[in-house]
């Protein structure tokens, strides 16, 4: 398998896609994907590259892994395809923005693609699942690859915010300089988390656009 990626990653992340691991880590997938169900399907396994360019990256989410239901993943952290159930912690994130923001405008889709087309990095630490089987591709060589990235947009960017959910994302996003982004850590918002008072309060939304607008960056439509 060889991804396509938006063109202007391209040039950011050549030297990365070369690697012997990461085509060991492309032949792995292909061969899950031949023999089990996997998501998200094959032609969106890097959707989050395709709809927020590098050159227009404002933001980015880390998320662990895809949902691993028929039908959920899209290839966005979080985001599920348009006529699925809201899942809980994405329902728990549109009430905070419901709160954080003022508005009383619920969303009825939880496909978060509008986000990402206006500079929000949808990134999962795993970039594949198979079916009904969370983590079951956290032994792949996914991590190798994110890691990368994320230590590509700390290191060529400036002034980007990034959202740490929860200890996972955490870990993942400790290397981030935070002399010249933006790094806003709460609990997951997932039930449980967000039932023992980690989640809710944390005005990422509003923090964020704050921080863009100090920039002179366009803010974010949530």
């Amino acid at each position: 398998m060889q991804p396509n990626f938006n063109p202007s990653w391209q040039s950011i992340l050549s030297e990365e896609i070369q690697k012997p691991y990461f085509s060991d880590l492309m032949n792995t997938v292909d061969e899950e994907y031949q023999s089990n169900t996997c998501f998200p399907s094959k032609e969106l396994i890097f959707a989050a590259f395709d709809y927020c360019s590098f050159d227009d990256l404002k933001v980015v989410i880390i998320g662990q892994d895809p949902y691993h239901g028929e039908n959920e993943a899209n290839g966005l952290c979080f985001s599920v395809n348009d006529g699925v159930k809201i899942p809980p912690s994405l329902h728990n994130i549109f009430r905070e923005l419901n709160d954080d923001l003022g508005t009383i405008f619920f969303p009825t889709s939880g496909n978060l693609e509008r986000w990402a087309k206006q500079g929000v990095l949808l990134l999962n630490a795993s970039l594949s699942v198979r079916k009904d089987n969370p983590n079951s591709h956290k032994h792949l060589k996914w991590n190798l690859f994110t890691d990368a990235v994320i230590q590509k947009i700390s290191n060529e960017k400036e002034n980007v915010v990034f959202l740490l959910w929860g200890n996972f994302a955490q870990k993942k996003g400790s290397k981030i300089d935070r002399s010249k982004h933006l790094v806003l850590e709460s609990g997951h918002p997932s039930p449980m988390s967000a039932n023992q008072g980690k989640w809710f309060g944390n005005k990422h939304f509003s923090q964020t656009n704050s921080y863009l607008e100090e920039k002179r960056k366009t803010k974010i439509d949530w």
